[in-house]
């Protein structure tokens, strides 16, 4: 009797120890659930042409196909400065998990967007300013532009009002450059494919696959020198925009990740400051392109 005791306590004893073993052994990466991210990285972008159209008290007038590129400040300090963070091409994001495969972020794409100075665009809209502004250099004969190609490139104009030698102002700088901010919202979803690299242990080394769609707010601030007038300088709610993106995540010991991003989507402004005056408006809309490098961490709190 003492003996089928013993034997039965041992096996007890055996059992429960092996079930602790296995629980012990399951990796921190089997599961997403519960977990919050952090990241954040730069970005290089392109845009396709766009029509913008601005228009004000004495003008309304679309300039066609308009070309714009970023603005990158390449491998720089100021991405980890924290007095300087918001100066690059930045992406900033955080989530959670609601379950293993599907994330809920929200982020800030901060990129930056620059009409090609050296350009000839096509005009077609009327400015007929009054005399005394610098900018009635550009009243178009009867006041009307009719697809008239212009040289947006300055050619001695000035950034401001006319100079004392009488050269005339520039007709259009134009660029979201502190920036064109995207803030938005994203659904993920997450696959890890470590097994296809034949990664035994993914608590040290892991590598997910991840996609997803956005929607959020443009909040540019918008650096414009519109016929020779005084230029708005503060963040404004500009507009939407839609966005898709797929990525690849590296998982290092638990914790941290590289991730690569392409990333594309949509962009509708229609409500751009540009001067001191708020009936002075542009809008356009356009698609873009990022490729994203970010830094992060994965945790549970």
């Amino acid at each position: 009797m003492k003996t089928k005791f013993l034997f039965f306590v041992l096996l007890g004893f055996s059992l429960n120890t092996f079930a602790q073993e296995e629980i012990a052994v399951e990796r921190y990466t089997a599961h997403n659930k519960g977990k919050f991210f952090v990241s954040w990285g730069g970005n290089r972008d392109s845009y396709t042409k766009s029509d913008v159209n601005f228009r004000g008290k004495d003008y309304n007038f679309t300039v066609a196909d308009m070309k714009a590129h970023d603005k990158p400040k390449g491998w720089h300090i100021d991405y980890v400065n924290p007095a300087n963070m918001t100066i690059p091409q930045t992406n900033f994001r955080m989530g959670y998990f609601i379950n293993d495969h599907y994330s809920v972020s929200i982020g800030w794409d901060h990129m930056k967007y620059v009409m090609t100075q050296n350009q000839t665009a096509n005009v077609t809209g009327y400015i007929n300013l009054p005399a005394d502004q610098a900018g009635s250099y550009y009243n178009g004969d009867n006041t009307y532009y009719n697809n008239r190609p212009v040289d947006m490139s300055l050619n001695g104009a000035q950034e401001g009002g006319s100079n004392s030698q009488g050269n005339p102002p520039a007709f259009l700088m134009y660029e979201h450059t502190d920036g064109l901010n995207y803030v938005n919202t994203e659904v993920s979803r997450h696959d890890d494919i470590s097994k296809l690299f034949g990664l035994p242990n993914t608590d040290k080394f892991q590598i997910n696959l991840t996609e997803g769609l956005g929607a959020g707010v443009l909040y540019p601030k918008t650096n414009t020198t519109l016929l020779g007038k005084e230029r708005h300088d503060d963040f404004h709610v500009s507009g939407y925009g839609l966005s898709a993106k797929a990525g690849i995540n590296f998982t290092f010991f638990k914790y941290f990740y590289l991730q690569g991003e392409l990333k594309g989507g949509y962009i509708d402004m229609n409500d751009i400051r540009t001067t001191t005056s708020s009936e002075d408006k542009a809008s356009q809309h356009f698609l873009f392109f990022q490729r994203i490098i970010a830094f992060g961490g994965i945790f549970r709190i």
